[in-house]
């Protein structure tokens, strides 16, 4: 009787291994266009209050999920602006070399100094994808500096882990 249940602790503890995901370090770097379209209405509340709505399309230069090299990213957000600061909100859909997709949800806050855009950072979680990204899951930070030109750069971190199934495949 022994024997049994220590062969059924031991097979119990090999399922619950090969079945435990695993979070893996995640962290890339990217560069976004000037937003495009880029809708703004302003809120006759207060002074310099307005609303936003924006499209962000983004390339990695580094990164990689799963071992296959980030391709590129389209982000659709809106942004309260108020003063000097604008709480942004928005969703994120990228790829991955082989076509493969992920999507996400963000919260962030950018700082202005007056109409122009100067820094940004930002919390965001994986909310799925396709392929071998179906079942993602993760979240992380990011940290960005805004150009002149409308243009940005953005250091992103954080944690994933995928399915055991997507990683067999």
């Amino acid at each position: 009787m022994r024997m049994m249940v220590c062969i059924m602790c031991g097979f119990l503890a090999l399922v619950a291994a090969h079945t435990a995901h695993a979070q893996t370090k995640f962290a890339g770097k990217q560069q976004c266009a000037k937003p495009d379209p880029n809708y703004t209405v302003p809120v006759t509340n207060q002074a310099n209050h307005a609303m936003a709505l924006s499209g962000l399309k983004c390339t990695w230069s580094q990164g990689d999920i799963g071992g296959d090299r980030l391709k590129d990213e389209e982000d659709t957000f809106t942004s309260d602006m108020s003063g000097n600061t604008s709480r942004d909100r928005g969703y994120g859909v990228g790829s991955v070399v082989n076509g493969d997709k992920y999507f996400l949800r963000f919260d962030g806050t950018t700082l202005l100094k007056g109409k122009a855009l100067v820094s940004g950072q930002c919390t965001w979680m994986f909310t799925g994808g396709t392929g071998k990204l179906k079942d993602i899951k993760g979240k992380g930070t990011c940290k960005g500096a805004c150009n002149a030109d409308g243009t940005s750069s953005w250091d992103i971190e954080g944690t994933y882990q995928l399915s055991t199934a997507a990683k067999s495949t």
